[in-house]
């Protein structure tokens, strides 16, 4: 029973229980038994919810059973990086001083959402404490590992999602995205990852990072499997759209430093899709600092009165950027939020020509944990804060990105595929055009219970 539904992905979990194929109660039983067979090898899981992961198959079962509709996700087994709210549980955010706090009225609005669907919610998920950090490397909960290589990081600050979703423990999962804690995560596991429009998505209930910049999405093994939560977490049904066309490859700051791997694999996808116009943005280093700034001001001004109380409390590598970000001018703030104009225009007349900018979501594959160092600029520098060189300056300007694993041999690399404001349905379906192609693929790694 462990197995027997590890593979089956979003959409054909779904159908299998409305077809009464099989019942929500054996697949959420599945996915617990899973979990705790393989969760030990990843550390993707901070707590299992047995009892209302149970509550809420038996929900869908019954409404089968009464010929009712379950709802579009029904009976699929689901996870959530533990800052969203659950209904009687602490909303840690990754940080150990809240693993006593009290616990949640309600609900988050995204998981409210997803339960109305008929999915199952059956974990939370670790994540880098307040969501800084880019490898899931956690004070309390420990180091996320990378299901394809327990060696190397998942990556963040999403990595239990990704894992959990990479390792076949659950067939989505969700995430957050600050400057790529989505992007990156999926593509250092093989897998596809979704950062809609900045404000699309509901994040009430969700634990801020920098308000500016956060959003929430979600993980899937497929495209379109990441396309049927979307909608859902939209608040209505999928319906089919034309995908966007007229790609580009992102130039300049997104074609330094990458492993050879990486320039390998972008040149195969551009090959694939007929040879891609090169295109440079002006800017770039500067939208990426200014994120940078963004990032610590916001953060930094969040926590002040708690790092005040007990700043010990805090993992020191958290409280340290946090304390950093509370100390900036907020002139300096406003200057960063400033250069968004100036770096959106630069974006913007690129979309005149282009609909898909693609770029790389990491410099290669998953760096290893006991040499957590990226090269950049030909010297070594900490990973925790770096990873993100290709993700934060589109994460600036809240556009929408479907991070989609590269049909590559080996550990997993993943693209960034941007759009404009507004274009997410289209460009998930331009994600599922490129799968359908065989340009992109998912790795999901499905380990085996034995060890």
């Amino acid at each position: 029973m462990i197995g027997e539904f590890a593979g089956m992905g979003v959409l054909e979990t779904a159908a299998a229980v409305a077809a009464r194929r099989v019942s929500a109660t054996a697949l959420a039983e599945a996915a617990l038994a899973r979990i705790e067979a393989l969760n030990p090898r990843i550390n993707a899981v901070t707590r299992t919810l047995r009892d209302r992961a149970l509550r809420e198959a038996a929900a869908v079962d019954a409404r089968l059973a009464a010929g009712e509709d379950p709802g579009p996700l029904a009976g699929v087994p689901y996870g959530v990086k533990d800052l969203f709210d659950v209904a009687g549980l602490a909303t840690t955010a990754g940080a150990g001083r809240l693993a006593e706090a009290e616990p949640a009225g309600e609900d988050s609005a995204a998981i409210a959402r997803l339960s109305a669907a008929g999915a199952v919610l059956v974990a939370t998920l670790n994540m880098d404490e307040f969501a800084y950090g880019f490898v899931t490397d956690n004070a309390r909960w420990g180091q996320t590992r990378n299901p394809h290589d327990p060696s190397r990081f998942a990556g963040g600050s999403s990595g239990g999602s990704a894992a959990a979703v990479a390792a076949g423990l659950v067939p989505f999962a969700l995430g957050s995205d600050t400057n790529g804690s989505i992007r990156i995560p999926a593509s250092l596991c093989g897998i596809y990852g979704n950062k809609p429009t900045h404000g699309s998505l509901p994040m009430a209930g969700v634990y801020p990072f920098v308000h500016t910049l956060d959003d929430i999405g979600a993980f899937a093994r497929s495209a379109v499997d990441l396309g049927a939560v979307d909608a859902v977490l939209r608040g209505g049904a999928r319906t089919p759209c034309r995908p966007l066309g007229r790609p580009a490859l992102l130039d300049g700051w997104f074609q330094a430093d990458l492993a050879p791997g990486m320039t390998a694999a972008l040149a195969a996808l551009s090959a694939g899709l007929g040879g891609l116009p090169m295109v440079e943005l002006p800017g770039v280093a500067r939208a990426r600092s200014a994120a940078f700034l963004i990032t610590a001001y916001e953060g930094g001004t969040l926590h002040l009165a708690a790092l005040a109380e007990d700043a010990l409390s805090y993992d020191p590598a958290t409280r340290d950027r946090l304390l950093a970000g509370a100390a900036l001018p907020e002139e300096l703030y406003r200057d960063a939020l400033a250069f968004r104009t100036v770096f959106g225009a630069a974006i913007q007349a690129a979309f005149r020509n282009h609909d898909v900018l693609i770029a790389p979501a990491t410099y290669g594959p998953a760096p290893r944990i006991a040499d957590p160092f990226i090269t950049i600029a030909g010297k070594p520098q900490p990973a925790r804060a770096n990873l993100g060189l290709y993700t934060q300056p589109i994460s600036f300007l809240g556009l929408p990105v479907v991070t989609a694993p590269l049909a590559v041999d080996g550990l997993p690399m993943g693209v960034q595929l941007i759009a404009s404001k507004g274009r997410d349905a289209e460009l998930l379906a331009y994600a599922a055009m490129l799968e359908a192609q065989g340009l992109t693929r998912s790795h999901p790694i499905l380990l085996e219970t034995a060890a």
